[in-house]
C-alpha cells in the first residue's frame, strides 16, 4: 500500500543570525548590498513592494503550491519576532497567495515582512496592517488551503535561492537576500561600497563631467569614428 504524502514538510531547527549583525543592514541601500555581493543579490524585479517601502528582517522560508496558502499559514503559526516570511509559489499569478488577516496574525506574532514571488489581495487592508510586504502583484482571486508544502527549508523565490535564516533587505528598487553563512563578508564588502560610493558622490556634486570608467578607452585606437 502507497502511503499518502505528508502535506507539509518542516525543518526542526532554524538558525537565525544575531539580530545585531542584521541590524547593520538598516538603512542601507539595497544597490550597495548588491555591489557587495559582486552585483547580485536581488529576487525577480517584479517582485516591488504593494505596502511600504523598506524592510529588513531574516527569512523564515515556506513553499506553496500554486493557489494554496496552507504552507504559509504553517509558517505564520512558527514565525518569531524579527522574521520575514517568504513564500514561494513558482510566480503563479492565477490566484493570490495571502490577504490581510493572515497577513494581519503573521504581524501581530512579530513579523516585520513579508516576501512572495506570486500575489497578494485585500491591498488596502494590507497598507492599512503597516507591514512591508513585497509581491509580483495583486488579484482578489482567493487561495486554497490543501497542501503539500514546506516550512522554514530553502525555497527559490524570485530566482534566487533563500534559506531560513538569510538576511533580507527591502526598499524602492526591490529586495535583496544575503545568505546567513556570507553575513561577515558582506558587511566587510559594504564598508568599502559606502565609502567608494561617498567618494564618488561627492565628485559629482562638486561638479564632475568627466565618465572616467571609459576616458582612456575613448581616447584611444580602441574606438572606431565613422561620419
Amino acid at each position: 500500500m502507497i502511503e499518502e504524502p505528508p502535506l507539509l514538510t518542516i525543518a526542526r531547527q532554524i538558525e537565525r543570525p544575531d539580530w545585531e549583525l542584521v541590524q547593520r543592514f538598516r538603512g542601507v541601500p539595497t544597490s550597495f548590498i548588491c555591489d557587495a555581493m559582486g552585483g547580485g543579490g536581488a529576487l525577480d524585479w517584479r517582485i516591488k513592494p504593494i505596502a511600504m517601502n523598506s524592510v529588513l528582517g531574516v527569512a523564515l522560508t515556506c513553499q506553496c503550491g500554486p493557489a494554496d496558502v496552507l504552507p504559509l499559514q504553517a509558517a505564520v503559526a512558527q514565525c518569531r519576532p524579527g522574521d520575514v516570511l517568504v513564500a514561494a509559489n513558482g510566480a503563479f499569478t492565477g490566484a493570490a497567495v495571502v490577504g490581510d488577516l493572515l497577513l494581519g496574525i503573521a504581524r501581530n506574532r512579530g513579523a516585520v515582512g513579508f516576501v512572495t514571488d506570486g500575489l497578494i489581495r485585500d491591498r488596502n487592508e494590507v497598507e492599512a496592517l503597516e507591514l512591508p510586504v513585497y509581491a509580483a502583484g495583486v488579484s482578489p482571486n482567493s487561495p486554497h488551503s490543501r497542501g503539500p508544502g514546506t516550512v522554514g527549508l530553502p525555497v527559490v523565490c524570485g530566482g534566487r535561492m533563500v534559506s531560513s535564516g538569510d538576511v533580507v533587505v527591502g526598499d524602492g528598487d526591490g529586495v535583496v537576500v544575503v545568505p546567513r553563512l556570507q553575513i561577515g563578508e558582506v558587511l566587510r564588502n559594504l564598508e568599502r561600497v559606502k565609502a567608494a560610493e561617498a567618494k564618488m558622490l561627492e565628485r559629482v556634486r562638486g561638479g564632475l563631467t568627466d565618465v572616467e570608467a571609459v576616458a582612456a578607452l575613448l581616447a584611444s585606437d580602441r574606438v572606431r569614428r565613422r561620419d
